[in-house]
């Protein structure tokens, strides 16, 4: 596998991500023996993209390495995470091994680009399902549910309980993402501060230039455990995050077939066996209920 630009990311990360990597590690070498066999004998109709990316030889995945749990670089560079598993899983019923996918980097704002662009064929990189986004590329599942909570410093000196208590207070968020929208909207009196990568936010909160920092609670939840001396989950989600497999516009059939991938993984365990090892190692938390695919 190949990924592109993640050394800057994991110089911005620092110790946070040195700490959850270490758990990351502990199951990177389970992770091979456990993604799902690669299919063989597969045939797609001609014409299909499946068919095309099966005919060129490599899936092209758009996935973050910032984000301890979902899409991490380890020390060699290669992407780790429940997201990187989900595209595993998705490359072998197309018939392609692991050395046939081509990861590249991405990170909030350029989820769009990067599809609508054609640099790669599909995204998987904590990219909640929305409308707006619905209107350029299309999505496939959901395949995990997250909501939307707050890290702040470790014993919460602020008394910080939920986003009516950020009014005032510098907010670090990703430029390009849900939950920094949700704040500039519905919470205008919060002071946010945008960065293209969480790790910089959790850097910026480690130093005490911002107060609080805010996305995902699976996010959120893998950096304290990575910094638990650090870091503190204020553990009161404020809206619903459906994670889903972003692909171009149109791909109707590529995105029918990663929805069927999705729910053949829900019923045989795949996909509570890639949190497992994934996310729920380094958060100690068991595989949740699958969510319901919307075959929009």
């Amino acid at each position: 596998m190949r990924i592109t630009r993640y050394a800057a990311a994991l110089a911005a990360a620092g110790v946070v991500l040195a700490g959850c990597s270490s758990d990351a590690g502990e199951t990177a070498d389970d992770a091979a023996d456990n993604t799902a066999a690669v299919a063989t004998d597969v045939e797609f109709e001609p014409g299909s993209t499946m068919a095309e990316i099966v005919e060129a030889g490599e899936l092209r995945v758009g996935t973050k390495i910032d984000q301890p749990g979902f899409g991490l670089a380890n020390t060699a560079g290669d992407p780790e995470g429940f997201d990187v598993e989900m595209a595993k899983l998705i490359a072998a019923k197309m018939g392609l091994t692991e050395d046939q996918i081509t990861f590249t980097e991405t990170v909030s704002a350029n989820r769009e680009p990067f599809l609508q662009n054609d640099q790669v064929d599909m995204v998987a990189a904590t990219y909640t399902i929305n409308d707006a986004r619905k209107q350029v590329i299309d999505f496939a599942g959901p395949y995990y549910v997250a909501g939307q909570d707050i890290m702040v410093a470790a014993g919460n000196p602020e008394g910080i309980e939920g986003p009516e208590d950020l009014a005032g207070k510098t907010v670090c968020s990703v430029e390009g993402s849900t939950p920094a929208e949700t704040i500039r909207s519905e919470y205008p009196e919060a002071e946010l501060v945008l960065y293209d990568v969480y790790s910089k936010c959790a850097d910026d909160l480690r130093n005490g230039n911002v107060t609080a920092v805010t996305t995902d609670n699976v996010i959120l939840t893998s950096f304290v455990a990575g910094d638990p001396e650090s870091f503190e989950l204020v553990g009161n989600p404020f809206t619903e995050e459906p994670y889903g497999i972003g692909v171009q516009k149109g791909a109707d059939d590529f995105r029918d077939f990663i929805n069927d991938v999705l729910e053949e993984s829900f019923e045989d365990g795949t996909w509570a066996e890639a949190w497992d090892r994934t996310a729920g190692a380094i958060t100690d938390t068991e595989a949740p209920e699958p969510p319901t695919v919307d075959r929009y």
